[in-house]
């Protein structure tokens, strides 16, 4: 008791002291705060790039939350303290931005099916097919780059699921597992035009009877669920006249996922047919024509 009466003597002597003490309080609280939200980061995030911008992210608002508070307790308005806690919620959650976005990136992803592991998808400018995706972020097997056609390139890449509130995300396979494709065919002048057409055709029609049936069953559904017109999935063939040649230009629906090696059975039947034609269809290539060759003298 005489020590209680002691350092209540003191306090109403020195009322200096008493300020100090009730600061270093607050002080203590808020580092003890701060302290718990850190540990608490440290035992929840596993990616170590995160945990450590959690936790400096944490740490900076700490000093920045300290010296808010010292001006106010030694101006004399300290009193609102739920000001200062409400500041420090606000502080949090601005640190914690991109962890809340992912967080609730996550939460959309899963609730509105925006994709899932096995989709091909291509976000914020990376295409790839997805192999995983956490709390946090969206892992992917990445496609194309320095790579022709949709192969991998052996690199794994890890996104933030916050990406999928800041672009558009593009689904090769959800809902309709199909894209389309096209390429060219020169074809020279004099050459027999409905040969040709027969030819391109015939291929395309056997090569890609089981993806055009499978499709038309899919984009059936895809017509009844979303409001958009009708398209035409059968192979289709136009010509244009050139300076050049007649071009061929074939356009087909096919798998996500085979558009590579479905483009190279195109092509190496259509161009196997035209050989067999000894001469009646005939690739065209680039040529140029000389109109006059200049005349060049010879000083001796």
């Amino acid at each position: 008791m005489l020590i209680m009466d002691t350092i209540q003597q003191l306090l109403k002597d020195y009322p200096l002291l008493q300020i100090i003490i009730k600061y270093v309080v607050i002080v203590v609280f808020v580092l003890l705060c701060i302290q718990f939200i850190r540990t608490f980061l440290k035992r929840n995030i596993d990616n170590a790039s995160v945990r450590y911008k959690s936790q400096k992210g944490i740490e900076i608002l700490g000093y920045f939350v300290l010296g808010f508070i010292t001006i106010l307790y030694f101006t004399g308005s300290i009193k609102d303290f739920t000001l200062t806690l409400g500041l420090l919620s606000a502080g949090l959650a601005f640190t914690l931005q991109e962890l809340i976005l992912s967080i609730a990136g996550s939460l959309y992803i899963f609730l509105v099916k925006v994709y899932a592991p096995g989709d091909r998808i291509e976000i914020n400018g990376i295409k790839g097919d997805v192999i995983d995706v956490d709390s946090i972020y969206t892992t992917m097997m990445e496609i194309g780059q320095w790579v022709e056609s949709d192969n991998y390139t052996g690199r794994i890449v890890k996104l933030s699921n916050a990406f999928v509130f800041k672009g558009p995300v593009y689904n090769y396979s959800k809902d309709f597992p199909f894209i389309w494709d096209e390429f060219n065919l020169p074809i020279r002048y004099g050459s027999d035009i409905e040969l040709a057409k027969a030819i391109i055709i015939e291929a395309a029609t056997n090569i890609l009877s089981e993806y055009t049936q499978a499709s038309k069953e899919q984009w059936t559904e895809v017509v009844s669920k979303y409001y958009i017109e009708d398209a035409v999935v059968d192979p289709t063939l136009a010509i244009t006249l050139t300076d050049n040649w007649v071009r061929f230009n074939l356009r087909y629906i096919v798998d996500y996922k085979k558009r590579r090696f479905t483009k190279h059975l195109l092509n190496d039947t259509i161009g196997k047919e035209i050989e067999a034609t000894n001469g009646k269809v005939i690739l065209a290539s680039a040529t140029i024509e000389l109109i006059k060759i200049p005349e060049i003298k010879v000083i001796k």
